[in-house]
């Protein structure tokens, strides 16, 4: 019981704060946003990938794999609005070894609340 409510719920894995994903981002790593496109759309962190929480439960792996990032990509940060949508994506990637995926703990409410910055619209 407590294995399938971790996996309903993303428990396992790294979690990181939003400056220390700003520092990862900085040394190569992908913001993936996995929130809806209008949530996306109303202020999301510069250069995030949008990627629906849903294609990714659906398609698995082959989602990531469909963004067409550079083949080498070692770490795939996972952020929505809190941190569980984004706890749920790495809990459905978990079996994809060739990437780490790392959640961003408090999602894009705590990046905010950290002052940094946000863009709008869908670029």
């Amino acid at each position: 019981m407590i294995g399938w409510l971790k996996g309903l719920f993303g428990a396992g894995g790294e979690d990181i704060g939003p400056q220390e994903a700003v520092r990862r981002i900085n040394q190569g790593a992908v913001l993936v946003d996995v929130r809806e496109p209008g949530e996306f759309a109303g202020g999301h962190a510069p250069g995030a990938v949008p990627l629906p929480l849903g294609r990714i439960r659906a398609q698995g792996a082959a989602a990531i794999d469909a963004l067409g990032l550079v083949a080498d990509t070692p770490e795939i940060l996972l952020v929505c609005h809190s941190g569980m949508r984004s706890r749920a994506a790495r809990a459905a990637l978990a079996s994809d070894t060739r990437r780490r995926y790392v959640n961003v703990s408090g999602g894009m409410a705590a990046w905010a609340a950290a002052g940094l910055p946000l863009i709008h619209g869908r670029h």
